[in-house]
C-alpha cells in the first residue's frame, strides 16, 4: 500500500478516480436522467455564454502570435543548454496524432459536404457553399485549435522544465498564488484537467469509435450498432493498455510515426486518382478564403442571425468545447516532448505545422467529396452522410478506383489513431495524477486511467451516443476555458519576470581569483579537458563546494540574513531567505550527467552506456540550471561565483516590479 501512495498526489488522484467512477456509475445506471442533464447544460452555455468561448479563442490566438515575435521567443523551455529529444519531422507527427488524429478522419469528409449541403450563409450545394464549407472547415481544424493546445503547452513546458516545477496545471499558478499551489487550491486546479481531459478523451474516442465501427461494417459487414461500438472500446482499451505501458518511446512514438506515414500515402493516393489539377487549385483559393475570412470569423457570433445559433452550437463552439477540454491532455503531451525548443520555435511548429497538415488532408478529402457528389453521385454523397456520418469517408471510395484498398488503408489509420489517442490520453492523466507531476508515471497508475478512459467513452455513448459525447466536451471546456485565461496572466507575469532577472546578469560579473602561483587555472584547464565521473564530482561538490557555501553562510548569518545549507542526492544547496514575501536566493551546485561530445575521444564512446557519459557541476539558481559548469574552480573561486550570483540576484530585487523567482 505504501508503493502505491508513494506514486500519486493523494487529493488529485482520489477526486479525480472517484468523479469518474460517479460519471460511469450515474450515466450506466440511468442514462435517460444523464442525457437530459448534459442536454440542459449544453443548451445554457450555447444560449447564454457562446460569446465567451469566442473571445477566449480568439484571445489566445492573439496572446501566442505576439508572444512568438516579442523577445520572450528566445527563451527556452528547459534550462538554457538544453536540446530538443526528438527531431522536428518526430515531434510533428506525435502531437499531431495525439491532438486531432481520430477527429480528422471522422470530419475529413463529413465536415465540408454538412456545410456544402446545410450551409449557415449560402443557399445549398451552391459555387458560395463550397467557398464556405471550406473555410468554415479550415477555420475550425486551424490555428484557433492548435493556439489552445499551445497556450497550455507552452506554459507547463516553461515552468515545468524551466522553472523545475511539477509537470502539472497548477504550476502555471505559482506566479499568481505563489507555494498555495502546493495545497487544495492546486489540487483543485488539476482535478479539473483530468476531468477536462476524461471529457475531452471521450470525445474523440466517441468519434473514433463510430468511425471504425463504419470501416467494420464497409469491410466485414459488422453491424453500426451500440453494442458492436462498446465491444470495440473495449478491444481498444485493452490494446491501448497494452500500448500505454511500453512508456513514450517505445509505443506512442513509434505509433505516431507509422500513421504519419500511411496518412501521408492515403492523401497521395486521393491527390491521384481523384482531380488532381482541381484539388491544386482548390488548395489555393482555400487557404485565402481562411485568411481572407480569419478575423471576422474568429468573433462571429452570429447576433444579428439568431436563428443560426443552433448552428453555430453544433458546429464551432462544440470545437472550441472540444478543443478546450482536449487541452490538458494535447498541452501536457506536447509539453512532454517539447523539452528544449524555445518558445519562437515551439509556437511557430505547434500553430502551424500540424495546422498545415490538417488543411491538404480536408482539401484533398473535402473538395475531393463535393467534387464527387456534384459530378458523379448527383448528390447520393451528400444524403448519406445526412443519414449515417460515421460512413462519409467510405461512400467517397465507392466512386473511385481501388476502393477496397482505400478502405482497407482507412480502417488501419482509424484502429491506430484511435489506440494512440486512447494511451496518450492515459498517460498524460496519470502524470497529473502521480506525485510532482511525475514524466514517468507509475505503470499500474497508466493502466488504470487508460481503463478509466474506456469506461467513460463507453457509459457517454449509452448516455446518449454521439450527441451525449459531444455535449460533455463543450460542458467540460466551459470552466477550463477560465483557467487557460489565467495561465495566460501567469506565463506573461512569469516572461516578465525572467526578462528582469537576465537583465541583471548582464551586469559586469567580477573576475574569478588567481591563487597558488597561477596553478589554480592549470587545474581548471585540465578539469574542462577532461570527462570526470560521477564519483569524481560527487567529492568535488563535497571538498571543496560545500567548504566554500558554509564559509559563505557564516558571513550572512552574522548580517542577521537567514542562510540555510542543503545536502541534496545530486549536489548542495544554498537557500537565503528575506522575508517579507520576497523570493528566497539560491545557489545550488548538482551533478549533472552528460553524454561525452563527438570531440572526445572515440574509445571513451564505444562501450557500455556509463562509459559514454561524464559528469558536470552544474550551477542551479531559483530560475533553473544555468547551463554552466564549476568543476575545478577553488573554493575562494566558488565563494566569488555565488557572490557574483547574490550580486545579481539583489539587483533584479531592485529592478522588478513584482519578483516572483
Amino acid at each position: 500500500m505504501k508503493k502505491i501512495t508513494d506514486s500519486i498526489s493523494p487529493l488529485t488522484f482520489t477526486s479525480s478516480a472517484l468523479i469518474a467512477l460517479a460519471l460511469i456509475g450515474y450515466a450506466s445506471l440511468r442514462p435517460e436522467s444523464a442525457a437530459a442533464l448534459f442536454s440542459h447544460a449544453n443548451d445554457w452555455i450555447i444560449g447564454e455564454a457562446g460569446w465567451f468561448y469566442l473571445l477566449a479563442v480568439g484571445f489566445f490566438v492573439i496572446f501566442l502570435i505576439g508572444l512568438a515575435i516579442s523577445p520572450f521567443g528566445r527563451i527556452k523551455l528547459g534550462p538554457d543548454e538544453s536540446t530538443p529529444d526528438y527531431s522536428y519531422g518526430t515531434w510533428v507527427a506525435m502531437l499531431f496524432s495525439a491532438g486531432m488524429g481520430i477527429g480528422i478522419v471522422f470530419y475529413g469528409v463529413a465536415e465540408p459536404i454538412m456545410h456544402f449541403s446545410s450551409p449557415p450563409d449560402a443557399a445549398p450545394r451552391s459555387i458560395q457553399a463550397m467557398r464556405d464549407a471550406m473555410e468554415i472547415t479550415f477555420f475550425h481544424w486551424g490555428v484557433h485549435a492548435w493556439a489552445i493546445y499551445a497556450l497550455l503547452g507552452m506554459c507547463l513546458a516553461y515552468f515545468g522544465y524551466r522553472k523545475n516545477q511539477p509537470l502539472t496545471l497548477r504550476s502555471a499558478f505559482y506566479p499568481l498564488i505563489g507555494e498555495r499551489v502546493n495545497g487544495p487550491v492546486g489540487s483543485l486546479i488539476d482535478i479539473f484537467a483530468v476531468v477536462g481531459t476524461l471529457a475531452g478523451l471521450a470525445t474523440s474516442l466517441g468519434l473514433g469509435v463510430s468511425q471504425l465501427n463504419a470501416s467494420m461494417n464497409y469491410l466485414f459487414g459488422l453491424p453500426q450498432t451500440l453494442d458492436t461500438q462498446l465491444w470495440l472500446i473495449l478491444i481498444v482499451t485493452v490494446l491501448a493498455t497494452i500500448t500505454v505501458a511500453t512508456g513514450l518511446d517505445n509505443g506512442i512514438r513509434r505509433l505516431s510515426e507509422f500513421i504519419i506515414i500511411v496518412s501521408f500515402l492515403l492523401m497521395a493516393a486521393l491527390l491521384f486518382v481523384g482531380p488532381t489539377a482541381f484539388l491544386f487549385q482548390a488548395m489555393l483559393e482555400n487557404l485565402g478564403l481562411y485568411l481572407n475570412g480569419f478575423v471576422s470569423r474568429t468573433f462571429h457570433t452570429y447576433a444579428y442571425a439568431p436563428a443560426s445559433k443552433d448552428w453555430m452550437g453544433q458546429w464551432t463552439l462544440f470545437y472550441w468545447g472540444w478543443w478546450i477540454s482536449w487541452s490538458p491532455f494535447v498541452g501536457l503531451f506536447i509539453a512532454r516532448i517539447s523539452r528544449g525548443r524555445t518558445i519562437r520555435q515551439f509556437l511557430l511548429g505547434v500553430l502551424f505545422a500540424p495546422a498545415g497538415f490538417s488543411f491538404i488532408w480536408f482539401t484533398i478529402f473535402g473538395d475531393l467529396a463535393i467534387w464527387l457528389d456534384i459530378n458523379r453521385a448527383a448528390g447520393e454523397i451528400s444524403k448519406t452522410v445526412a443519414d449515417n456520418m460515421p460512413i462519409a469517408l467510405f461512400s467517397v471510395f465507392e466512386y473511385l478506383p481501388f476502393s477496397s484498398v482505400l478502405a482497407w488503408v482507412t480502417g488501419l489509420l482509424v484502429a491506430v489513431y484511435f489506440i494512440t489517442a486512447s494511451d496518450a490520453g492515459a498517460l498524460v492523466i496519470a502524470m497529473i495524477t502521480a506525485r510532482n507531476g511525475s514524466d514517468e508515471p507509475a505503470l499500474w497508475l497508466r493502466i488504470f486511467w487508460a481503463l478509466v478512459c474506456g469506461g467513460v467513452a463507453a457509459v457517454l455513448l449509452l448516455a446518449g451516443g454521439l450527441d451525449a459525447v459531444q455535449m460533455a466536451a463543450v460542458i467540460a471546456g466551459f470552466p477550463l476555458a477560465t483557467v487557460l485565461l489565467l495561465m495566460c496572466w501567469g506565463i506573461w507575469k512569469a516572461l516578465s519576470d525572467e526578462a528582469a532577472l537576465q537583465a541583471s546578469h548582464r551586469l559586469h560579473a567580477a573576475p574569478l581569483l588567481s591563487s597558488e602561483g597561477g596553478q589554480h587555472w592549470r587545474r581548471r584547464l585540465n578539469s574542462i579537458i577532461s570527462h570526470p565521473t560521477k564519483d569524481q564530482v560527487l567529492r568535488y561538490v563535497a571538498n571543496t563546494v560545500q567548504p566554500a557555501m558554509t564559509t559563505v553562510q557564516q558571513e550572512f548569518v552574522k548580517r542577521e540574513l537567514q542562510a540555510e545549507i542543503e545536502t541534496l542526492e545530486d549536489g548542495v544547496q544554498l537557500t537565503v531567505a528575506h522575508g517579507d514575501g520576497t523570493p528566497a536566493f539560491l545557489y545550488a551546485v548538482r551533478r549533472v550527467s552528460h553524454p561525452i561530445p563527438a570531440f572526445a575521444l572515440s574509445d571513451q564512446r564505444s562501450s557500455k552506456d556509463e562509459r559514454r557519459r561524464y559528469s558536470r557541476a552544474e550551477v542551479f539558481l531559483s530560475q533553473g540550471g544555468r547551463g554552466y559548469d564549476i568543476y575545478g574552480y577553488s573554493q575562494d573561486q566558488v565563494i566569488s561565483d555565488i557572490v557574483v550570483q547574490y550580486d545579481r540576484y539583489r539587483h533584479y530585487l531592485h529592478t522588478a516590479p513584482n519578483p516572483v523567482t
